[in-house]
Protein backbone atom coordinates (compact mmCIF):
# COMPACT_ATOMS: atom_id res chain seq x y z
CA UNK A 1 0.00 0.00 0.00
CA UNK A 2 2.90 2.65 1.03
CA UNK A 3 4.45 1.80 -2.17
CA UNK A 4 1.19 2.34 -3.89
CA UNK A 5 1.14 5.71 -2.87
CA UNK A 6 3.86 6.96 -3.34
CA UNK A 7 3.94 6.11 -7.18
CA UNK A 8 0.35 7.78 -6.82
CA UNK A 9 1.81 10.42 -5.89
CA UNK A 10 4.75 10.62 -8.81
CA UNK A 11 2.30 10.03 -11.54
CA UNK A 12 -0.71 12.55 -10.20
CA UNK A 13 0.75 15.37 -12.62
CA UNK A 14 0.23 13.06 -15.76
CA UNK A 15 -3.26 12.02 -14.71
CA UNK A 16 -4.71 15.57 -14.59
CA UNK A 17 -2.89 16.45 -18.07
CA UNK A 18 -4.62 13.18 -19.62
CA UNK A 19 -8.07 14.44 -18.12
CA UNK A 20 -7.55 17.80 -19.04
CA UNK A 21 -7.11 16.99 -22.65
CA UNK A 22 -10.74 13.78 -22.04
CA UNK A 23 -13.17 14.96 -25.01
CA UNK A 24 -16.84 13.73 -22.70
CA UNK A 25 -19.13 14.55 -26.00
CA UNK A 26 -22.71 16.23 -25.54
CA UNK A 27 -23.87 16.77 -22.25
CA UNK A 28 -20.65 16.05 -20.33
CA UNK A 29 -20.36 19.06 -18.66
CA UNK A 30 -20.61 19.48 -14.56
CA UNK A 31 -21.58 21.76 -12.72
CA UNK A 32 -19.61 24.74 -11.04
CA UNK A 33 -18.10 23.74 -7.47
CA UNK A 34 -16.95 26.61 -5.42
CA UNK A 35 -13.81 26.14 -3.21
CA UNK A 36 -15.56 24.28 -0.39
CA UNK A 37 -15.08 20.54 -0.76
CA UNK A 38 -11.12 21.35 0.11
CA UNK A 39 -11.79 23.29 2.73
CA UNK A 40 -14.33 21.42 4.03
CA UNK A 41 -10.88 18.25 3.83
CA UNK A 42 -8.68 20.71 5.77
CA UNK A 43 -10.91 21.27 8.50
CA UNK A 44 -12.37 17.98 9.44
CA UNK A 45 -9.44 16.16 8.16
CA UNK A 46 -8.96 13.02 5.87
CA UNK A 47 -6.35 10.74 6.44
CA UNK A 48 -7.20 8.20 3.87
CA UNK A 49 -7.86 4.70 3.97
CA UNK A 50 -5.69 4.51 6.97
CA UNK A 51 -8.14 6.89 9.09
CA UNK A 52 -11.22 4.97 8.76
CA UNK A 53 -11.89 2.24 11.28
CA UNK A 54 -11.76 -1.04 11.41
CA UNK A 55 -13.58 -3.27 10.67
CA UNK A 56 -15.03 -0.34 8.21
CA UNK A 57 -19.17 -0.43 8.18
CA UNK A 58 -19.96 0.48 4.48
CA UNK A 59 -23.60 1.35 3.99
CA UNK A 60 -24.49 -0.92 0.66
CA UNK A 61 -26.33 1.71 -1.60
CA UNK A 62 -26.93 3.81 1.68
CA UNK A 63 -29.73 2.37 4.39
CA UNK A 64 -30.90 -0.14 1.43
CA UNK A 65 -32.32 -2.99 4.46
CA UNK A 66 -34.64 0.02 5.60
CA UNK A 67 -35.00 2.67 2.68
CA UNK A 68 -35.38 2.35 -1.45
CA UNK A 69 -32.03 2.16 -2.75
CA UNK A 70 -29.54 4.60 -3.69
CA UNK A 71 -31.88 7.66 -2.92
CA UNK A 72 -30.35 10.47 -0.67
CA UNK A 73 -33.38 9.54 1.86
CA UNK A 74 -31.37 5.87 2.19
CA UNK A 75 -28.11 7.54 2.15
CA UNK A 76 -28.37 10.13 4.71
CA UNK A 77 -29.81 7.08 7.18
CA UNK A 78 -27.23 5.41 6.57
CA UNK A 79 -24.72 8.31 8.26
CA UNK A 80 -27.40 8.49 10.80
CA UNK A 81 -26.85 4.63 11.15
CA UNK A 82 -23.23 5.18 12.00
CA UNK A 83 -21.86 3.94 8.45
CA UNK A 84 -18.23 4.88 7.94
CA UNK A 85 -18.77 4.99 4.20
CA UNK A 86 -21.99 5.01 2.19
CA UNK A 87 -21.89 3.69 -1.18
CA UNK A 88 -23.62 6.20 -2.83
CA UNK A 89 -23.92 5.75 -6.44
CA UNK A 90 -23.91 3.30 -8.41
CA UNK A 91 -22.83 5.43 -11.26
CA UNK A 92 -24.79 4.84 -14.68
CA UNK A 93 -24.89 7.31 -17.48
CA UNK A 94 -28.37 9.56 -19.09
CA UNK A 95 -28.82 9.45 -22.49
CA UNK A 96 -27.36 13.36 -22.52
CA UNK A 97 -24.13 12.19 -20.70
CA UNK A 98 -25.00 13.27 -17.01
CA UNK A 99 -24.24 10.55 -14.11
CA UNK A 100 -27.00 9.31 -12.20
CA UNK A 101 -27.46 6.92 -9.37
CA UNK A 102 -29.22 3.56 -10.11
CA UNK A 103 -28.11 -0.08 -9.34
CA UNK A 104 -28.17 -0.86 -12.87
CA UNK A 105 -28.94 1.49 -16.15
CA UNK A 106 -31.98 -0.71 -16.33
CA UNK A 107 -34.53 1.12 -14.12
CA UNK A 108 -37.65 -0.88 -14.29
CA UNK A 109 -37.62 -2.67 -10.78
CA UNK A 110 -36.06 0.49 -9.25
CA UNK A 111 -38.67 3.32 -10.23
CA UNK A 112 -42.11 4.40 -10.74
CA UNK A 113 -41.26 4.50 -15.07
CA UNK A 114 -43.90 1.63 -15.98
CA UNK A 115 -46.51 3.81 -14.57
CA UNK A 116 -45.28 6.71 -17.19
CA UNK A 117 -47.30 6.27 -19.97
CA UNK A 118 -45.05 8.59 -21.55
CA UNK A 119 -42.36 6.44 -21.72
CA UNK A 120 -43.94 3.36 -22.83
CA UNK A 121 -42.34 3.14 -25.84
CA UNK A 122 -38.77 3.56 -24.29
CA UNK A 123 -38.97 -0.15 -23.31
CA UNK A 124 -36.34 -2.39 -24.73
CA UNK A 125 -34.78 -5.66 -24.92
CA UNK A 126 -30.90 -5.50 -24.84
CA UNK A 127 -27.99 -7.17 -24.29
CA UNK A 128 -26.37 -6.20 -21.09
CA UNK A 129 -23.18 -8.14 -20.46
CA UNK A 130 -23.93 -10.84 -22.34
CA UNK A 131 -27.72 -11.09 -20.73
CA UNK A 132 -30.50 -10.32 -22.66
CA UNK A 133 -32.71 -7.88 -20.52
CA UNK A 134 -35.96 -6.24 -20.99
CA UNK A 135 -37.09 -2.67 -19.22
CA UNK A 136 -36.00 0.82 -19.59
CA UNK A 137 -32.66 2.04 -19.48
CA UNK A 138 -30.98 5.22 -18.36
CA UNK A 139 -28.79 5.66 -21.84
CA UNK A 140 -32.51 6.42 -23.50
CA UNK A 141 -33.68 8.91 -21.08
CA UNK A 142 -32.65 12.47 -20.46
CA UNK A 143 -31.75 13.62 -16.96
CA UNK A 144 -34.83 16.25 -17.16
CA UNK A 145 -37.00 12.91 -18.12
CA UNK A 146 -35.12 10.68 -15.36
CA UNK A 147 -35.93 13.68 -12.82
CA UNK A 148 -40.05 13.00 -13.57
CA UNK A 149 -39.66 9.59 -12.05
CA UNK A 150 -39.11 8.24 -8.26
CA UNK A 151 -37.31 5.49 -6.73
CA UNK A 152 -39.01 2.08 -5.27
CA UNK A 153 -38.27 -0.78 -3.32
CA UNK A 154 -36.21 -3.38 -5.31
CA UNK A 155 -36.84 -6.35 -3.66
CA UNK A 156 -40.58 -5.77 -2.39
CA UNK A 157 -40.71 -9.88 -1.11
CA UNK A 158 -38.24 -9.32 0.89
CA UNK A 159 -38.71 -5.87 2.23
CA UNK A 160 -42.00 -5.10 2.23
CA UNK A 161 -41.61 -2.55 5.10
CA UNK A 162 -39.79 -0.71 2.86
CA UNK A 163 -42.66 0.29 -0.09
CA UNK A 164 -43.81 2.74 2.21
CA UNK A 165 -41.38 5.06 1.19
CA UNK A 166 -41.74 4.05 -2.52
CA UNK A 167 -42.23 7.47 -4.78
CA UNK A 168 -40.57 9.90 -1.97
CA UNK A 169 -37.28 10.35 -3.58
CA UNK A 170 -35.66 11.14 -6.80
CA UNK A 171 -33.21 9.54 -8.85
CA UNK A 172 -29.94 11.75 -8.06
CA UNK A 173 -27.02 12.52 -10.08
CA UNK A 174 -23.02 12.12 -8.92
CA UNK A 175 -23.11 15.61 -9.24
CA UNK A 176 -25.70 16.12 -5.80
CA UNK A 177 -23.96 13.15 -4.27
CA UNK A 178 -21.01 15.25 -4.03
CA UNK A 179 -22.61 18.35 -2.86
CA UNK A 180 -24.21 16.04 -0.30
CA UNK A 181 -21.30 15.03 0.75
CA UNK A 182 -20.31 18.68 1.60
CA UNK A 183 -22.87 19.24 3.47
CA UNK A 184 -23.11 16.56 5.94
CA UNK A 185 -19.34 17.02 5.79
CA UNK A 186 -19.65 20.50 7.37
CA UNK A 187 -23.29 19.37 9.33
CA UNK A 188 -21.78 16.07 11.51
CA UNK A 189 -18.61 17.74 12.04
CA UNK A 190 -16.76 15.14 10.70
CA UNK A 191 -15.54 13.88 7.15
CA UNK A 192 -18.28 11.92 5.26
CA UNK A 193 -16.95 9.20 2.68
CA UNK A 194 -18.37 7.49 -0.10
CA UNK A 195 -17.74 4.67 -2.58
CA UNK A 196 -19.09 5.30 -5.71
CA UNK A 197 -19.01 2.26 -8.59
CA UNK A 198 -18.76 2.60 -12.45
CA UNK A 199 -21.21 -0.16 -14.05
CA UNK A 200 -20.80 -1.63 -16.98
CA UNK A 201 -18.04 0.61 -18.09
CA UNK A 202 -17.19 -1.57 -21.56
CA UNK A 203 -21.17 -1.71 -22.22
CA UNK A 204 -21.13 2.45 -22.37
CA UNK A 205 -17.94 2.92 -23.90
CA UNK A 206 -19.24 1.24 -26.82
CA UNK A 207 -22.55 3.41 -26.61
CA UNK A 208 -20.07 7.14 -27.00
CA UNK A 209 -20.83 7.09 -23.18
CA UNK A 210 -17.46 6.49 -21.19
CA UNK A 211 -17.81 6.37 -17.63
CA UNK A 212 -14.21 6.87 -16.39
CA UNK A 213 -13.57 10.70 -18.28
CA UNK A 214 -17.18 11.57 -16.70
CA UNK A 215 -16.26 10.21 -13.40
CA UNK A 216 -12.87 11.80 -13.10
CA UNK A 217 -14.17 14.97 -14.62
CA UNK A 218 -16.16 15.40 -11.59
CA UNK A 219 -13.89 14.10 -9.08
CA UNK A 220 -11.64 17.56 -10.09
CA UNK A 221 -14.33 19.71 -10.54
CA UNK A 222 -15.29 18.75 -6.62
CA UNK A 223 -11.16 18.61 -5.94
CA UNK A 224 -11.45 15.04 -4.64
CA UNK A 225 -9.35 13.65 -7.00
CA UNK A 226 -6.57 12.94 -4.57
CA UNK A 227 -5.07 10.11 -3.01
CA UNK A 228 -5.83 11.02 0.53
CA UNK A 229 -10.07 12.21 -0.48
CA UNK A 230 -12.99 10.42 0.95
CA UNK A 231 -14.19 9.11 -2.47
CA UNK A 232 -13.17 5.28 -3.12
CA UNK A 233 -13.99 4.49 -7.08
CA UNK A 234 -14.67 0.85 -7.44
CA UNK A 235 -15.91 -1.44 -10.54
CA UNK A 236 -16.00 -5.46 -11.09
CA UNK A 237 -14.16 -4.29 -14.51
CA UNK A 238 -10.41 -4.02 -13.88
CA UNK A 239 -9.45 -2.70 -16.72
CA UNK A 240 -11.65 0.53 -15.99
CA UNK A 241 -10.18 0.44 -12.68
CA UNK A 242 -6.92 0.80 -14.64
CA UNK A 243 -8.10 3.33 -16.71
CA UNK A 244 -9.05 5.57 -13.86
CA UNK A 245 -5.66 4.80 -12.39
CA UNK A 246 -4.29 6.81 -15.03
CA UNK A 247 -6.60 9.83 -14.37
CA UNK A 248 -6.94 10.45 -10.80
CA UNK A 249 -5.58 9.69 -7.43
CA UNK A 250 -8.10 8.45 -5.66
CA UNK A 251 -8.36 4.88 -3.66
CA UNK A 252 -9.76 2.49 -6.09
CA UNK A 253 -11.21 -1.11 -5.83
CA UNK A 254 -11.55 -3.88 -7.94
CA UNK A 255 -14.16 -5.83 -7.18
CA UNK A 256 -14.63 -9.60 -7.71
CA UNK A 257 -17.75 -11.98 -7.95
CA UNK A 258 -17.53 -15.60 -7.52
CA UNK A 259 -14.95 -17.58 -8.41
CA UNK A 260 -15.67 -19.02 -12.13
CA UNK A 261 -17.21 -16.04 -13.32
CA UNK A 262 -14.71 -13.70 -15.65
CA UNK A 263 -14.95 -9.65 -15.98
CA UNK A 264 -16.68 -8.60 -18.46
CA UNK A 265 -14.09 -6.49 -20.17
CA UNK A 266 -11.76 -9.75 -20.06
CA UNK A 267 -14.54 -11.58 -21.89
CA UNK A 268 -14.57 -8.86 -24.70
CA UNK A 269 -11.05 -8.42 -24.93
CA UNK A 270 -10.26 -12.37 -25.03
CA UNK A 271 -8.26 -12.35 -21.54
CA UNK A 272 -9.22 -16.24 -20.70
CA UNK A 273 -8.85 -15.75 -16.50
CA UNK A 274 -11.58 -15.96 -13.68
CA UNK A 275 -11.88 -14.45 -10.87
CA UNK A 276 -10.25 -17.46 -9.47
CA UNK A 277 -6.79 -16.63 -11.21
CA UNK A 278 -7.46 -12.90 -9.80
CA UNK A 279 -7.28 -14.14 -6.45
CA UNK A 280 -4.24 -16.01 -7.17
CA UNK A 281 -0.90 -14.22 -5.22
CA UNK A 282 0.16 -13.49 -9.23
CA UNK A 283 -3.26 -11.64 -9.65
CA UNK A 284 -3.62 -9.98 -6.99
CA UNK A 285 0.23 -8.32 -7.05
CA UNK A 286 -1.40 -7.59 -10.68
CA UNK A 287 -4.20 -5.54 -8.87
CA UNK A 288 -2.40 -4.06 -6.32
CA UNK A 289 -0.04 -2.14 -9.48
CA UNK A 290 -3.03 0.00 -9.92
CA UNK A 291 -5.47 -0.22 -6.86
CA UNK A 292 -5.65 -0.23 -3.08
CA UNK A 293 -8.21 -2.97 -2.57
CA UNK A 294 -10.72 -5.22 -3.49
CA UNK A 295 -14.33 -6.48 -2.75
CA UNK A 296 -14.77 -9.60 -2.87
CA UNK A 297 -17.84 -11.94 -2.79
CA UNK A 298 -17.74 -13.17 0.61
CA UNK A 299 -17.97 -16.07 -0.35
CA UNK A 300 -14.68 -15.38 -2.12
CA UNK A 301 -13.78 -15.04 1.79
CA UNK A 302 -15.14 -18.17 3.71
CA UNK A 303 -16.82 -20.26 1.05
CA UNK A 304 -20.31 -22.36 1.55
CA UNK A 305 -20.81 -26.07 1.08
CA UNK A 306 -23.61 -27.60 -0.67
CA UNK A 307 -25.77 -26.47 1.85
CA UNK A 308 -25.70 -23.15 2.01
CA UNK A 309 -23.69 -23.05 5.45
CA UNK A 310 -19.95 -21.74 5.76
CA UNK A 311 -16.55 -23.76 5.43
CA UNK A 312 -13.32 -22.67 6.33
CA UNK A 313 -12.12 -19.47 5.39
CA UNK A 314 -9.73 -19.37 2.62
CA UNK A 315 -6.40 -17.54 2.20
CA UNK A 316 -7.63 -14.45 0.37
CA UNK A 317 -7.07 -12.02 3.22
CA UNK A 318 -3.56 -13.00 4.12
CA UNK A 319 -2.80 -13.09 0.43
CA UNK A 320 -4.24 -9.60 -0.05
CA UNK A 321 -2.66 -8.20 2.63
CA UNK A 322 0.78 -9.37 1.76
CA UNK A 323 0.81 -7.86 -1.68
CA UNK A 324 -1.09 -4.23 0.35
CA UNK A 325 -4.50 -4.72 -0.98
CA UNK A 326 -7.21 -4.12 1.70
CA UNK A 327 -10.79 -5.97 1.41
CA UNK A 328 -14.39 -5.05 1.64
CA UNK A 329 -16.50 -7.86 1.10
CA UNK A 330 -19.88 -7.79 0.14
CA UNK A 331 -22.91 -8.04 1.20
CA UNK A 332 -24.29 -8.98 4.46
CA UNK A 333 -27.94 -8.34 4.87
CA UNK A 334 -30.20 -8.89 7.69
CA UNK A 335 -32.81 -11.08 6.09
CA UNK A 336 -32.46 -15.32 5.88
CA UNK A 337 -32.34 -15.77 2.47
CA UNK A 338 -29.11 -13.52 2.06
CA UNK A 339 -27.40 -15.51 5.28
CA UNK A 340 -25.73 -18.47 5.25
CA UNK A 341 -27.95 -21.47 6.10
CA UNK A 342 -25.81 -21.96 9.53
CA UNK A 343 -27.29 -18.71 10.19
CA UNK A 344 -30.99 -18.84 9.20
CA UNK A 345 -33.53 -18.57 11.77
CA UNK A 346 -37.36 -19.89 10.38
CA UNK A 347 -38.75 -19.37 6.76
CA UNK A 348 -39.80 -15.88 6.68
CA UNK A 349 -38.05 -14.53 3.45
CA UNK A 350 -38.11 -11.01 5.57
CA UNK A 351 -37.37 -12.62 9.09
CA UNK A 352 -33.95 -11.64 10.41
CA UNK A 353 -32.01 -15.04 11.26
CA UNK A 354 -29.25 -14.97 13.27
CA UNK A 355 -26.75 -11.98 11.82
CA UNK A 356 -24.33 -11.16 14.53
CA UNK A 357 -23.54 -14.51 14.46
CA UNK A 358 -22.57 -14.55 10.80
CA UNK A 359 -20.44 -10.77 11.00
CA UNK A 360 -18.21 -12.40 14.07
CA UNK A 361 -17.51 -14.95 11.61
CA UNK A 362 -16.59 -12.96 8.97
CA UNK A 363 -14.63 -10.36 10.98
CA UNK A 364 -12.61 -13.29 12.49
CA UNK A 365 -10.87 -13.77 8.85
CA UNK A 366 -9.52 -10.16 9.13
CA UNK A 367 -11.21 -8.42 6.72
CA UNK A 368 -10.72 -4.60 6.57
CA UNK A 369 -14.79 -3.86 6.30
CA UNK A 370 -17.83 -5.04 4.78
CA UNK A 371 -20.74 -3.78 2.77
CA UNK A 372 -24.21 -3.95 4.58
CA UNK A 373 -27.53 -3.15 3.58
CA UNK A 374 -28.63 -2.41 7.08
CA UNK A 375 -25.42 -0.39 8.87
CA UNK A 376 -26.64 -0.22 12.32
CA UNK A 377 -26.62 -3.84 12.61
CA UNK A 378 -23.04 -3.51 11.15
CA UNK A 379 -21.73 -1.00 13.93
CA UNK A 380 -23.46 -3.23 16.37
CA UNK A 381 -21.86 -6.35 15.27
CA UNK A 382 -18.37 -4.22 15.13
CA UNK A 383 -18.75 -2.94 18.72
CA UNK A 384 -19.97 -6.64 19.87
CA UNK A 385 -15.91 -8.18 17.91
CA UNK A 386 -13.68 -5.50 18.82
CA UNK A 387 -14.77 -5.79 22.16
CA UNK A 388 -14.65 -9.42 22.56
Amino acid sequence: MGTQKSNEGASGTGRRALLGAAVLGAGGAVLGVTGTARADSARYGSGGLKSLPKPTIVGHRGASGYRPEHTLGSYQLALDMGADIVEAGDLVPTKDGHLVCRHEPEIGGTTDVADHPEFADRKKTKQLDGVSTTGWFTEDFTLAELKTLRAIERIPANRPHNTLYNGRWEIPTFEEVLTWQDQQTRARGKQVWIYPEMKHPTYFRKQGLPLEERVAKALRKHRKDGRTSPVIIQSFEPTSIERLNKLVDNPLVVLLSGADTRPWDFVETGDPRTVADLVKPAGLREIASYAQGIGPTLDLVIPRDAGGKLTEPTTLVSDAHKVGLILHPWTMRNENPFLPADFRKGTEADAYGDVFGAYKAYFATGIDGVFTDQPDTGVLAREAFVNG
